[in-house]
């Protein structure tokens, strides 16, 4: 068994996904936030792929998904700096939280 118990998946609509200047910010500011964070255990940053299968979601920008040993330690300074320093750049999240059985 994994010893992360809490895993978050975050999918990030950018109001303008085609800006080189807004991608530059959020994946400078989504890596400062993982790469020092205490308490992320696994993290995984990716773009929505090309699919032709309905049952496949691509219209997101980004997807982040993080794994922690508790929900509680997801809140931590560096995810609250990165979420002010980003939330400017994005129409829509959307967060799925799990945990292992």
């Amino acid at each position: 068994m994994n010893k992360e118990n809490f895993r978050r998946t975050v999918l990030f609509w950018f109001k303008k996904p085609s800006n080189n200047a807004d991608r530059a910010t959020f994946e400078t500011s989504l890596k400062q936030f993982t790469d020092h964070s205490i308490y992320v255990q696994n993290k995984h940053i990716g773009v929505a792929p090309v699919s032709k299968r309905d049952v496949v979601d691509s219209s997101f920008t980004y997807c982040l998904t993080v794994s922690f040993l508790s929900k509680k330690d997801q809140d931590e300074p560096a995810h609250l700096k990165f979420i002010d320093t980003c939330s400017h750049l994005w129409d829509k999240v959307v967060v799925n939280d799990s945990i292992s059985i």
